[in-house]
């Protein structure tokens, strides 16, 4: 399977789905809010050695596997997003490994 954890076009960036592994350690944390804080850790990097900006994302998709989950993230959304306002998108579905509780995707734009 062909796989790339962004992609640049021009001004826009297409981050692929993002899981919360703390990738310094390859752990994830049991908590929904704590792996959503990993996912914006690596999404923010990703998007810095890519020459974007938090602040460049546009577009955003959030993915759980339990509603009930949607609460328990919310305050990280704010934490990472701050003022950013992005078309969003938030599905309830199932990931690919038991563990993972929340997926999170973004696109950014420049300029």
């Amino acid at each position: 399977m062909g796989y790339s954890r962004a992609i640049v076009k021009g001004d826009w960036c297409f981050v692929s789905g993002v899981t919360g592994y703390d990738y310094a350690t390859m752990q994830m944390p049991e908590e929904v809010a704590e792996q959503a804080r990993n996912c914006f850790r690596t999404i923010e990097g990703v998007l810095k050695e890519a020459g974007f900006t938090m602040e460049d994302i546009v577009r955003v998709q959030y993915t759980v596997t339990d509603a009930s989950f949607v609460e328990r993230i919310t305050p990280v959304l704010g934490e990472a997003l701050g003022e950013i306002r992005p078309a969003a998108t938030m599905v309830v579905a199932g990931l690919i490994r038991p563990e993972m509780n929340v997926e999170i995707e973004v696109t950014a734009m420049r300029g």
